[in-house]
């Protein structure tokens, strides 16, 4: 059925070609243009399938209950998973609905009528230090709109975050218990504030996140539409996730989730099967009601409540546009907690019995749709076994399937350039090969693990909060994800010398050993980069480019001089002229802030670097000055030559 791939020379002309039609696409077609997204989707899945068809028919042994044919057969469900997942993926891509147009439409329309509905505005927080949590409470109350209520829903009750409340003017909310963790904690407060502001929609914030001053004024107008339920926006970060910052590579990768938000939520919202990411979104408060609260029975409660709307005919809208930004995960474990619990959550939403495999109330389309989000976490065991796999073959002579390297040159390496070059063109630059693998590589192990917990028992885990915030000035190592994936890294290292060693080598490599010693090869490469994102550098305070004109004095004299970059504690500053003034105690005006004192730590050819000293009053108008605009400080889209210049650098050990 799939004939023999012929000598090296027509095989590598073959690659060569679909390379250079690939580059043509990439060059020619537009992301944005239903068209090309078909024209270029199409191209892929079929290389796509014509490389599971060959999988199937050409390099499985037959089915026998031996140890070299389950092994074959496991490795090969797994893949089928990832490939189904893979393909899914492209077709749901085939569609975008950008809704930015309507919500000026609309906007325009409430500014002409003044018709602004009420909104309450409900910050979650649990356990969050006041460095953290202060961001979110001064953005809310920053954000410009006529009727506003903030709520602080505080699960840890705790007296110091009251008397703050009360002194910024926020209104304070906790309950006894902690029962149904975070979506017991909005029904609480959905509940409370029923009897004081009843608002028809709640804007929900996690602690972390600091909307922006337009935030109300873009969502409210698409609830014009009957049937938006809920308005989210998508989730951006101001720190670099513990891959970009322990590579060194957060100006040049994106986080993981970028894709996510800017690629993959559009085209669900244009299916109808956008869902609620947990953070920045807007919901009514009659559709809450009528739906029973915030539901509780599964620890992801963003997914389980858009489920829960979807079944009576409610939507979410996705709103396309920068509306907030919130601290990710500084620390690989917090990075993996949070990955798993998600894993753990969407598990629970499909075993329930009003979720979407089970439950009455969905289309085929969204029940499509939540299985393409399983899938997403199932792919992860195939990522566990594929970096294993050349050490089964080279130590127990158990190969994960029987092809040489022509082979799969000739069928597997034309899928794979069309799967990089398709997911870097319709993401527009925001995957990189190598990179996404090493992103998901990090997480592989632990949900591998989760799933096999969530077989046995599904429910009745603790909700496990993303901890942010703390000291992370100092260098940690984090010894038992390093030992493993440096373990990795030494059993493919040690498979590819048993390959020369072994008193059972054989004189004459064989087409088959080429292709798992190359494979080998890739396995090392990733885990020992995985190895080094367990080594996590200090992290300082955020910084963000700023550009603005100030006045600086320094005794009598006065100084022009833009802030080029700021933090809540320290600003870098460039003068017009030579301006020595290390150890000075200088002034200067801040928006907001007005005149701040300041020292002067460096200073240097016309630069100075100072440490602010502010006033409490000071302080918060630094925050809204500096939370409530879009400050970029990391990548948003993704550049190869810089990864891999800052994947060298911290390969050296370098900051």
């Amino acid at each position: 059925m799939f004939p023999s791939s012929g000598d090296a020379v027509s095989v590598l002309a073959l690659d060569v070609t679909v390379l250079l039609v690939l580059y043509v696409l990439c060059r020619l077609l537009d992301p944005r243009e239903t068209f090309d997204r078909i024209l270029f989707g199409s191209l892929t899945g079929v290389l796509l399938l014509t490389y599971a068809g060959w999988r199937w028919h050409e390099t499985l042994p037959p089915f026998e209950l031996r140890l070299g044919a389950l092994w074959s057969y496991l490795f090969f469900t797994f893949e089928a998973v990832a490939i189904l997942y893979t393909f899914m993926s492209i077709v749901i891509l085939f569609r975008a609905k950008d809704r930015s147009e309507q919500a000026s439409v609309a906007e325009a329309r409430l500014m002409q009528s003044g018709d602004w509905p009420p909104v309450d505005i409900f910050i979650c927080t649990y356990n969050e230090p006041l460095d953290v949590l202060e961001k979110s409470i001064i953005a809310a109350l920053a954000i410009d709109y006529p009727q506003k209520t903030v709520w602080v829903l505080d699960d840890t009750r705790r007296p110091w975050l009251r008397e703050y409340c009360d002194e910024v003017g926020a209104s304070y909310l906790t309950r006894p218990d902690n029962e149904g963790a975070k979506g017991g904690n909005l029904n609480n407060g959905l509940r409370v504030t029923a009897s004081f502001t009843n608002a028809p929609l709640i804007l929900v914030l996690d602690a972390d996140f600091a909307p922006q001053p337009n935030i109300l004024r873009r969502m409210v107008g698409l609830f014009d539409d009957p049937k938006a339920a809920l308005v989210q926006s998508p989730q951006f970060f101001f720190n670099a996730d513990p891959i970009q910052h322990n590579l060194g590579i957060a100006q040049s990768w994106v986080d993981d989730q970028r894709i996510f938000f800017d690629i993959f939520q559009p085209a669900k919202d244009a299916w109808g099967s956008a869902f609620c990411v947990g953070t920045s979104f807007i919901v009514r408060r009659d559709r809450l009601t009528e739906i029973g609260g915030f539901p509780d029975d599964a620890i992801c409660e963003d997914l389980n409540l858009s489920c829960a709307l979807m079944r009576e005919g409610y939507e979410t809208h996705w709103l396309n546009e920068r509306l907030s930004a919130g601290l990710s995960a500084e620390g690989l474990p917090e990075y993996i907690t949070q990955r798993t619990r998600w894993c753990l959550g969407t598990v629970q939403v499909a075993l329930l019995k009003s979720g979407p495999f089970r439950g009455p109330g969905y289309s085929l389309v969204q029940r499509m749709h939540f299985l393409h989000g399983i899938l997403n976490w199932l792919c992860k065991p195939f990522i566990v076994l594929m970096l294993i796999a050349p050490a089964i073959y080279w130590f127990a002579d158990l190969p994960a399937f029987e092809a040489d390297y022509l082979d799969f040159l000739h069928y597997g390496l034309p899928m794979l350039l069309a799967t990089w070059a398709y997911n870097g063109w319709v993401s527009r630059s925001r995957t990189l090969p190598v990179f996404m693998e090493i992103t998901h590589a990090m997480t592989a192990l632990a949900i591998t693990a989760t799933l096999v917990l969530a077989a046995i028992k599904p429910f009745g885990r603790p909700f496990k909060v993303t901890e942010k915030g703390g000291d992370r000035s100092v260098m940690r190592v984090r010894w038992r994800l390093a030992a493993l994936f440096g373990g990795m890294s030494l059993l493919s290292v040690a498979s590819i010398a048993w390959a020369f060693i072994s008193p059972e080598a054989s004189a004459e490599v064989s087409p088959m050993d080429y292709f798992n010693l190359v494979w080998a090869g890739v396995s090392l490469a990733l885990t020992f980069i995985a190895f080094l994102v367990c080594f996590e550098f200090p992290r300082e305070e955020e910084m963000f480019d700023v550009g603005l004109p100030t006045t600086v004095v320094s005794g009598d004299t006065r100084h022009s001089a833009i802030v080029e970059m700021a933090s809540l504690s320290r600003v870098v500053l460039r003068f017009d002229g030579e301006a020595h003034m290390i150890g000075e105690r200088i002034a200067l005006a801040l928006p907001g802030a007005g005149w701040t004192d300041a020292y002067v730590t460096r200073s240097t050819d016309g630069w100075a670097s100072a440490e602010i000293q502010t006033a409490p009053h000071q302080h918060r108008a630094l925050v809204a000055w500096l939370f409530t605009a879009p400050r970029d400080s990391i990548a948003r889209h993704a550049s190869m030559t810089g990864a891999l210049a800052g994947l060298f650098r911290r390969g050296l050990g370098l900051p």
